[in-house]
């Protein structure tokens, strides 16, 4: 049965449990999380915020190729996260390091890639969480998939994809819905709206009253809410798991936030957005709205908030540390990981690779390029 059009709009405002004060929002469009939930989520923010600002300065100390950081985003990575059982799916971008550190993940693994080292960080499988994609939206269809396949077994996982508003704009991502609607596939969309596609702002990508109109056009209910607002988060996209685990089928999740930092440490913010819109945002922070509200609420008091500092200086150390590591690997290693039955070509090239790599290195000095763990750093 065709599903009722007017069913699968999103309502006009996004919904938004704490506003910008720190203050609930009455009446409560959806149902507030619970005070553990909320002083979980605040903890995690804290250490994503962390992790990106020690991020930002290893790229200054070249210790990391390019970094583009959540900076201001980190109610969505943490609520992305936070949302998922273990036998989920987290199909991050690029820009969702800090999803991935709450995820589980450990903070340099998960920087392994951007660092230049290698081309992925993490057992996947382990984690349930896919690499890191730098091609927009082309990690969205591989979520359909997966989420696809759980359900012909019978599973009831759920696979929630991130992606930001430029990929929107992407094939793949009208693909993706597509497949999802038909295939009625248990798979949860995030649209992180930060308002820009590197320099190209939302008015020149997309005509739609909103992101999350566009899911209507493919038969997947959509909702906006308030992306520096962890506690709507969690509300919205627990409820569109939720609905998916139980065979609801897919959702589309457009959260309205904004990149405080620049696209990537190459990025030049300055030349496209003035000062006063990101001192407006500045005031819309997602860490110090959720800090206010469980401080005044006496959820949270200075002892537990400084444990969450401690945390967070701990893993910045420790992502120095192994930041700071010279991992030597066999470049050979690299063709193991394209097929399993490696291709005549491939073969031939490897060959080649060996050979020039014989003739550049210096007898006794071969065994120097021993690897670490292969494809796990």
């Amino acid at each position: 049965m065709r599903p009722d059009p007017e069913g699968l709009l999103p309502a006009t405002e996004p919904v938004t449990l704490i506003d910008s004060d720190g203050a609930p929002v009455t009446p409560a469009r959806a149902v507030v999380p619970s005070t553990p939930d909320l002083v979980a989520a605040l903890g995690a923010m804290i250490t994503a915020r962390r992790f990106n600002d020690q991020a930002y300065a290893l790229v200054r100390q070249g210790r990391l190729a390019v970094y583009p950081s959540s900076h201001g985003q980190e109610a969505c990575q943490v609520a992305a996260a936070q949302v998922l059982s273990d036998g989920d799916w987290l199909f991050p971008t690029y820009r969702d390091t800090a999803a991935v550190v709450a995820r589980g993940v450990d903070p340099g693994q998960t920087l392994t890639l951007l660092s230049g080292e290698w081309h992925h960080g993490w057992d996947v499988a382990a984690h349930r969480v896919a690499p890191l994609t730098t091609p927009l939206a082309t990690q969205l269809p591989h979520a359909v998939g997966v989420a696809h396949a759980a359900r012909l077994r019978g599973e009831d996982t759920v696979v929630l994809a991130l992606c930001g508003d430029g990929g929107t704009s992407e094939g793949d991502f009208h693909e993706a819905l597509n497949f999802a609607a038909v295939l009625h596939a248990p798979v949860v969309f995030l649209v992180q709206n930060n308002t820009f596609a590197i320099s190209v702002p939302l008015s020149r990508q997309t005509a739609a009253p909103s992101l999350a109109h566009k899911g209507a056009g493919y038969g997947i209910p959509g909702e906006r809410v308030d992306g520096n607002d962890v506690a709507a988060l969690l509300a919205v996209l627990g409820e569109a798991v939720a609905a998916a685990r139980t065979g609801g089928g897919p959702r589309l999740v457009e959260a309205h936030t904004y990149r405080m930092q620049a696209h990537t440490n190459a990025d030049d913010a300055t030349r496209y957005r003035d000062a006063d819109e990101v001192a407006a945002w500045s005031r819309r922070d997602p860490v110090e709205r959720l800090r206010t509200f469980l401080t005044r609420r006496g959820d949270v008091d200075e002892a537990r908030l400084a444990a969450f500092a401690d945390d967070a200086e701990r893993m910045a150390a420790t992502l120095r540390e192994e930041l700071a590591t010279d991992h030597r690997h066999d470049p050979s290693e690299l063709f193991e990981h394209v097929y399993a039955t490696p291709t005549p070509q491939l073969r031939e090239q490897l060959a080649l690779l060996r050979d020039e790599a014989a003739r550049d290195t210096p007898a006794g000095e071969a065994s120097a390029t021993a690897t670490t763990a292969g494809g796990a750093r």
